[in-house]
């Protein structure tokens, strides 16, 4: 990261990490944690996290087998992630869980991996491949961690994901619908039933898909869902709605 303040160019400068002998592992590493930590230049807020990064590599470097060289790898996860390159600081959480399985920092470690994703992932109209990946490591946390701090945002954030790719097949189903391509579209409707229950679009999806079997000719089918919304949804729009698509309701 390159920051310029005009005026400052003694503060700018970058001062090599140490000179001579070599720091211990503690000096490093909380050099590493004030670089973290930053500076203020006038109202800027000054990280380099650069420089935090060489702190924490030379501990591994030098000091491989110091417990501080476990927290290093940590903390240059984090500084990548705050620097905004998930896709490195990912590679650091997710090696670090597996080179270390029982270390205390590991639901730490799966939590930040699914929040690399998360950065990365797209809104519910697009590709939804880093969504999905997100969701694989909250899975892995709320399974394998569920007594973890972090577990509350984490399965928050797993709830708002699987949203996020239920109003994507419906979007999807939607889309299909509008063209008349129903059994395309009634697909969808079940993804989102069956895979994406409980996140408040099961009426809506029960409603299209029944709408779905009614346009190909299946009204068995289509009348046994527009019940079950009258019977589940009574008071609702979409039961209603339904109500003016059963025969036996009118």
């Amino acid at each position: 990261m390159v920051w310029i303040v005009l005026g400052l160019a003694g503060c700018a400068s970058s001062a090599p990490l140490f000179s001579g002998e070599v720091p211990s592992a503690e000096a490093l590493y909380q050099q590493g944690l004030d670089e973290l930590d930053g500076r203020r230049v006038f109202f800027f807020h000054r990280v380099d996290y650069r420089k935090a990064i060489e702190a924490f590599q030379a501990i591994i470097d030098n000091y491989p087998y110091s417990d501080h060289a476990v927290l290093a790898e940590i903390k240059i996860a984090d500084a990548y992630y705050d620097d905004e390159k998930y896709a490195s600081a990912l590679t650091y959480y997710r090696d670090f869980a597996d080179l270390h399985p029982r270390h205390e920092q590991v639901p730490y470690a799966v939590y930040r991996a699914a929040l690399c994703h998360y950065q990365q992932a797209r809104d519910a109209e697009r590709d939804q491949s880093e969504t999905k990946n997100a969701l694989l490591y909250l899975d892995e946390l709320i399974s394998r961690h569920p007594s973890s701090p972090y577990i509350e945002e984490g399965e928050k954030l797993w709830q708002e994901l699987r949203t996020r790719l239920a109003n994507h097949a419906m979007g999807i189903g939607d889309f299909y619908l509008q063209r008349s391509e129903y059994q395309a579209s009634a697909d969808r409707y079940r993804e989102v039933l069956n895979e994406y229950p409980g996140l408040g679009l099961d009426a809506e999806a029960l409603y299209k898909l029944g709408l779905c079997y009614s346009r190909m000719q299946r009204e068995d089918e289509a009348a046994e869902i527009f019940e079950v919304i009258l019977k589940n949804y009574e008071g609702s729009e979409l039961a209603e709605a339904a109500a003016d698509l059963v025969p036996a309701a009118n």
